[in-house]
């Protein structure tokens, strides 16, 4: 690798790290970048998901140090999470991949609006009882098994609505994902869909940017996860509906 690309992965990976801790979807930013450095698309998917775990790890470890850990939480919500993320991997073959990815952006379009504008708090929170809360957290496994871009913000959304704060949510959200690309990880080992510089090179860029991520959601709060995570969920969006 050039002097150069080791300097754009590590300032991708910084960048997406920040944008993936208050919101999701840094990985619109890192596969083309590793794609740009040289690796072909399967190989740059795969690459990237050590720097993916690598940042839910190490955010996970921050903002569990600042107080605001997600571990318990997260802890029910990982069985349907993985039934939903096995399902997913197993039928995507027989889904067309455009239409469901334009339809749950069209979803994530109109969920953003009350989400962003105002995240309910905990009084204030729809009721939803456990089997529903099951089925919404197997959608999101589902889709995170078919597709993984996303799924952070998803998981914030759908958090949101049971009356999580957004800065709570997101250290709910990264312990799930750790144990999601954890699972995944393996698989693209397996396969050789792993090229280890660069994906060394991006985690480090990633752990950077998780540990800068966390300090600004903890200090900025609702006010700077709100407007970050609305320019997330519009971008994810207008990317799943073949905008550009």
């Amino acid at each position: 690798m050039s002097l150069s690309h080791i300097a754009l992965l590590i300032g991708g990976g910084i960048v997406a790290g920040i944008v993936n801790t208050l919101a999701g979807a840094g990985s619109l930013l890192t596969v083309p970048l590793l794609v740009l450095s040289g690796l072909p698309g399967t190989l740059a998917n795969g690459t990237n998901r050590v720097g993916i775990l690598t940042h839910n790890l190490v955010a996970s470890w921050r903002f569990r140090a600042e107080g605001v850990s997600g571990f318990r939480t997260a802890l029910p919500m990982l069985i349907p999470i993985g039934l939903g993320s096995l399902t997913g991997a197993l039928v995507i073959s027989q889904v067309a991949d455009k239409t469901f990815e334009r339809l749950f952006g069209v979803v994530m379009v109109l969920l953003l609006v009350p989400t962003v504008w105002r995240a309910p708090s905990v009084r204030a929170a729809p009721h939803r009882s456990p089997l529903s809360s099951f089925v919404v957290f197997l959608g999101i496994g589902l889709y995170g098994g078919a597709f993984q871009a996303g799924v952070g913000i998803a998981l914030i959304l759908a958090l949101s609505y049971t009356g999580v704060d957004l800065l709570r949510a997101n250290s709910i959200k990264v312990v799930i994902n750790a144990v999601l690309v954890l699972v995944a990880l393996p698989v693209f080992i397996v396969q050789q869909q792993i090229a280890w510089q660069p994906a060394v090179v991006l985690a480090a860029g990633y752990a950077i940017g998780g540990v800068f991520g966390v300090r600004l959601a903890v200090v900025g709060g609702d006010r700077l996860i709100r407007p970050v995570l609305a320019v997330a969920v519009l971008a994810l969006a207008g990317r799943m509906m073949g905008l550009y």
